[in-house]
């Protein structure tokens, strides 16, 4: 279906990414070719790219995230999620974003994080942890872990909203090298021209 979502995501290590998004996404990638990987998903509807390049890895730019329709169809993807060994914790009835949520995160192996959530009803307050006071470092939508207090096999661990802080945020710069038809690394500017990153 068009318009569809296209996110692209530098990697550190793909045999290993590939292997946490065939379980976080439940198929294998499209494609898959040298430093390069592909899911087409069609719900959520998104095509999904991992290039590896470790240099221009940025696992702390925020967070990505799928919305679902109704409790049951999160409490469902959140135990296919735990039974695949990607769930990291889950959250419940919290105030984020000026919205209340429930919601479970995963973090890819580079920290990436995926935030997938039930909303309920827009609210006028955020909790506490998610409030940016002065002089905190605090911000909505924010997790508390990273990937260094992660065990090998993350478990689930139910936290109260008051146990989420912020990881700071980062950016990546316009025009960065991608991947060309052979999949090899280009200069500035070339990614994403017709066939290239899988388009």
């Amino acid at each position: 279906m068009f318009p569809r979502m296209h996110a692209s995501i530098y990697v550190s290590n793909l045999e290993r990414s590939v292997e946490f998004y065939n379980r976080f996404f439940h198929t294998p990638p499209e494609k898959k070719k040298a430093g390069y990987a592909k899911y087409h998903l069609s719900t959520p509807d998104l095509v999904f790219s991992l290039v590896e390049y470790p240099e221009r890895v940025a696992g702390n730019f925020g967070h990505l995230g799928i919305q679902v329709e109704s409790p049951e169809l999160l409490e469902g993807m959140k135990e296919q999620a735990l039974a695949s060994n990607v769930l990291s914790y889950e959250e419940k009835d919290v105030a984020c974003c000026y919205a209340k949520q429930d919601k479970f995160w995963a973090v890819d192996p580079d920290g990436i994080q995926w935030e997938v959530y039930y909303f309920h009803e827009d609210v006028d307050f955020n909790d506490p942890a998610f409030s940016r006071d002065a002089g905190e470092k605090d911000a909505c939508c924010s997790t508390a872990f990273s990937l260094e207090d992660l065990p090998e096999a993350a478990s689930i661990e139910t936290l109260p909203s008051n146990d989420v802080s912020s990881q700071s945020g980062g950016s990546q710069s316009d025009g960065l090298p991608g991947e060309a038809e052979d999949n090899e690394p280009v200069a500035a500017g070339a990614c994403c021209e017709p066939g290239c990153c899988g388009k």
